[in-house]
């Protein structure tokens, strides 16, 4: 046997002969093993999350699945994917198919080559995914019910999301008087040597060191009362977070609701120029989500807030769901340089959002932090990583997440509160930066929303 024919053959035992055709006429490699690699990962179909299909390459090689075509169970309609979509090896991206196509009861999801008739891989099933429709393990097991995962590995158990020891000192200490702050206290963020606190009765607060604690700076002894732009209603602020701007690019809070209609839910977030002497302070800009957000409870709305700047997300080649691409900061217009990411506290769920300097705003991530609620979020540039915190609903457990090779948010660790902290009910965190790291830890700091032993704040430490 001639060299040749027995490469040709060990190639067709390896590979198959649309591998042999692109090795031996020098054609992309991607055209002809795509269909041997993407498949159908993920389908949510009901719940919080919009109708969305999930693709996970199983390949050792990127694949360019731009103008390739998702389709229900009928062919009348598609949804075709962005042109410059390309699916790294091992990699799942989703892509939110409701404005194309429901998917519902007895239904299918299924893919094709650009051409609309050649099928790559499908998922049929008789009723609503419960959230979600998920292959375990990812891109090669049988399909089942799992949490929502979307653009991260799927729910399939095992190691990642068992919860060890706080990364950090086990005790915790009071970092207030008593008795300075009450009850619901909720969202922190520190500022250098300022900590910003919401208290979700219509209240900010400007706080500053006092030893190894915080007090109320001059001026805000009481707080500062918040109004909606107007001078109207008062905000039930949950969260509160700076841009890259720092506090004099305004101070941005996440309101569930106007506590003076506090049946209805109004998730929201504002914007306050705190530069003012005036004990109140009226929002200068709103960006009100409820529209755009699966429906919860009044109470149960946005509890945490965090802000990623922009050349962070593109860094990470992060993926805006919006569009199923790499995140592109100029779609947007002017913007505050960044994407802010909200917790609900009924769902679970995390969604990133780009807010307009005129109002306007686009989603572009849909996130399950695999908890029953989130009260917090804080983003830790020195580590590059997302804090998502619960309360004692979830007995104090923490949660960090990353930008994988998808371009989504995947949880990296699982925490257990700090041992020598009691399961209070602490709805706000904040992490010191890196300038205050000694010795390999640096202070963390958590609000109590229940006031417990009349203390509202209290101190720990995790490594750098």
């Amino acid at each position: 046997m001639s060299e040749s024919r027995e490469r040709r053959r060990a190639l067709c035992l390896i590979a198959g002969p649309a591998l042999v055709a692109a090795v031996l006429t020098g054609a992309p490699a991607h055209a002809a093993t795509a269909a041997e690699t993407v498949r159908v990962n993920e389908v949510v179909t009901t719940g919080n999350v919009n109708d969305s299909i999930e693709l996970y390459n199983t390949g050792a090689a990127a694949v360019d699945i731009s103008g390739w075509i998702l389709k229900d169970d009928k062919d009348s309609s598609k949804y075709k994917i962005a042109s410059g979509t390309t699916l790294a090896a091992g990699a799942a991206r989703a892509f939110d198919v409701h404005n194309a196509f429901g998917l519902g009861d007895n239904d299918k999801a299924r893919l094709y080559r650009p051409d609309g008739s050649t099928l790559v891989d499908s998922f049929s099933w008789s009723k609503p995914s419960d959230p979600s429709w998920s292959r375990c393990p990812d891109g090669t097991g049988s399909f089942g019910t799992a949490a929502v995962t979307l653009g991260a590995p799927n729910s399939c158990g095992g190691s990642g999301t068992t919860p060890v020891a706080w990364p950090g000192g086990s005790s915790v200490t009071t970092a207030d008087a008593a008795n300075v702050f009450g009850e619901d206290v909720s969202g922190l963020y520190q500022e250098g040597g300022v900590l910003w606190a919401a208290q979700n009765s219509g209240k900010l607060w400007r706080l500053v060191r006092n030893g190894s604690g915080w007090t109320p700076d001059t001026g805000w002894s009481s707080g500062k009362s918040l109004r909606y732009p107007g001078g109207s209603g008062t905000p039930d602020d949950e969260g509160v977070t700076l841009t890259g701007s720092g506090s004099a690019g305004g101070v941005f809070v996440a309101s569930e609701r106007n506590g003076d209609a506090s049946g209805t839910s109004r998730t929201s977030v504002l914007r306050y120029d705190v530069s003012g002497t005036g004990s109140t302070l009226t929002a200068t800009r709103e960006w009100n989500l409820t529209s755009d957000l699966p429906p919860v409870g009044a109470n149960l709305g946005f509890e945490g807030i965090t802000w990623i700047p922009d050349a962070t997300l593109t860094a990470a080649a992060f993926t805006d769901a919006s569009t199923g691409a790499a995140y592109d900061p100029s779609r947007y217009g002017a913007h505050t340089g960044g994407v802010f990411f909200v917790g609900v506290e009924g769902t679970g769920m995390i969604y990133g959002y780009v807010l307009q300097d005129s109002g306007a705003f686009t989603r572009v991530a849909s996130i399950s932090s695999g908890m029953t609620s989130v009260m917090e979020l804080q983003w830790e540039p020195q580590a590059s990583r997302l804090w998502v915190v619960c309360d004692n609903t979830c007995n104090g457990q923490h949660r960090t997440m990353k930008i994988n090779a998808a371009g989504a948010f995947a949880t990296t660790a699982v925490y257990n509160r700090p041992a020598g902290m009691s399961n209070y009910n602490n709805e706000g965190f904040s992490v010191a930066g890196a300038e205050e790291c000694v010795g390999g830890t640096k202070p963390v700091y958590w609000s109590d929303d229940s006031n417990d032993g009349g203390h509202a704040l209290r101190k720990g430490s995790i490594t750098c």
